[in-house]
């Protein structure tokens, strides 16, 4: 089945009942129909219904044998999933879905939300950059989404390790939108549980996956464009050549948003994306002030304090604590009623070696600002950095700086 776009001037009308829901569940969880391949079921059938009595003898003319739609029971237990846990199905035409992302030729023709929908009224910025940022990218980070907050924007991003974060945690008191790749009951990584649900107070999270869902690799890249398709202009901090914050901005320009993007250190691999975005006419920015003077004319709305809509539930309970993929420094090592004391302080050690050289880049850092970002003991850091200085892998500077050698 080819994947045509859909004429975003005409969205099929919205569900309105229980029977309309589970049809159009039905008919976008079917095995090699994505959101264009929907659109043109539709358009070419009239309804869902019609499009799913038409989607077998359509698979079968493509190739497909023994081909049947998503059951009517995977779609009744996903609607069931999402009242469980307080979440809203919103789709395309409805009035509560992301005007911005509407106007994108594969927008999601449902998105499941859970928090406070309020925050969808404001002006957004996608805010995104490295899982393993510097310490000077997660300040540049938790700088900017506090002063576009201020501004009046919702900071738009993807919750995941690093920027996303940091960007989420400084705008989570005024309102940020977390897009997830998994479920909107699962978040990815478990690490951020405790953000995730933070941020429903004023925010939002949001996803076009099933309820339940952990993710896979190939998620994210569908992920991303729900994040640039909400906003008026993408900011990436820190962003190596080849990242998902690539093909975010990437494809932030094939849908005629604003890419903007921090310049970094030359010899710093987290920042050789953003400054090829640069080189290839992206605008500089230092501040939050820089980002706004390059969105289109528009006005943000001030937040006001008045009384905010009921969130969509009151009660969100602990989601699912998926097993993350990425390698972890504490997973080899056994239980720590196991380990000795000497044992302990090494492990402790190692983590520390770990977390300096991630935090530092190639532009000095200051010795005690480090020692403030990573949140531990002046007397456990120090003897580290001379071990790291000892090994070559960081170089002291005049003024109590410190760098990671190139």
């Amino acid at each position: 089945m080819s994947e045509d776009t859909h004429p975003s001037t005409h969205p099929p009308l919205p569900p309105t009942t229980e029977d309309d829901r589970i049809s159009w569940l039905r008919l976008l969880r079917s095995r090699r129909v994505g959101p264009s391949t929907f659109y043109r079921l539709i358009a070419e059938n009239g309804t869902v219904s019609a499009a799913l009595d038409a989607l077998p003898e359509l698979a079968r003319a493509s190739g497909a044998k023994d081909y049947a739609p998503c059951p009517a029971g995977v779609a009744e237990a996903e609607l069931a999933a999402a009242r469980a846990v307080g979440a809203r199905m919103v789709t395309i035409g409805d009035a509560g879905y992301p005007a911005q992302l509407a106007e994108t030729a594969d927008a999601p023709p449902l998105l499941w939300m859970l928090g406070d929908i309020s925050a969808l009224s404001r002006p957004m910025i996608a805010l995104v950059g490295a899982r393993n940022a510097s310490s000077l990218g997660l300040r540049m980070a938790r700088a900017l989404a506090k002063e576009l907050a201020e501004a009046g924007y919702v900071v738009v991003s993807g919750l995941a390790r690093g920027i996303d974060t940091a960007a989420h945690t400084a705008a989570c008191e005024t309102g940020t939108i977390a897009v997830l790749a998994s479920g909107v009951d699962v978040i990815y990584p478990a690490e951020n549980a405790r953000l995730g649900d933070d941020l429903l107070a004023k925010g939002l999270r949001l996803s076009e996956q099933p309820m339940g869902l952990v993710p896979q690799a190939r998620h994210f890249p569908s992920r991303n464009r729900i994040i640039s398709g909400m906003a008026q202009a993408v900011v990436v901090v820190e962003a190596a050549a080849k990242s998902g914050s690539l093909i975010t901005a990437r494809t932030a320009l094939d849908q005629g948003r604003e890419v903007v993007a921090v310049p970094g250190h030359p010899f710093d691999a987290r920042a050789s994306g953003c400054n090829m975005l640069i080189r290839d006419g992206a605008t500089l920015v230092r501040n939050a002030a820089d980002v706004i003077e390059a969105l289109p004319a528009a006005t943000p709305h001030p937040i006001e304090e008045t009384a905010p809509e009921l969130p969509l539930s009151s009660h969100h309970p602990e989601p699912p604590q998926p097993e993350t993929t990425q390698p972890d420094a504490t997973q080899a090592v056994p239980p720590p009623d196991k380990r000795s004391l000497r044992e302990t302080a090494k492990l402790h050690s190692q983590i520390l070696h770990r977390d300096i050289l991630q935090r530092l880049g190639p532009t000095p850092l200051a010795e005690d600002q480090l020692i403030r970002d990573l949140s531990a003991p002046a007397a456990a850091v120090a003897p580290v950095l001379t071990d790291l200085e000892l090994d070559g892998r960081i170089i002291r500077h005049p003024g109590g700086l410190v760098s990671r050698s190139a």
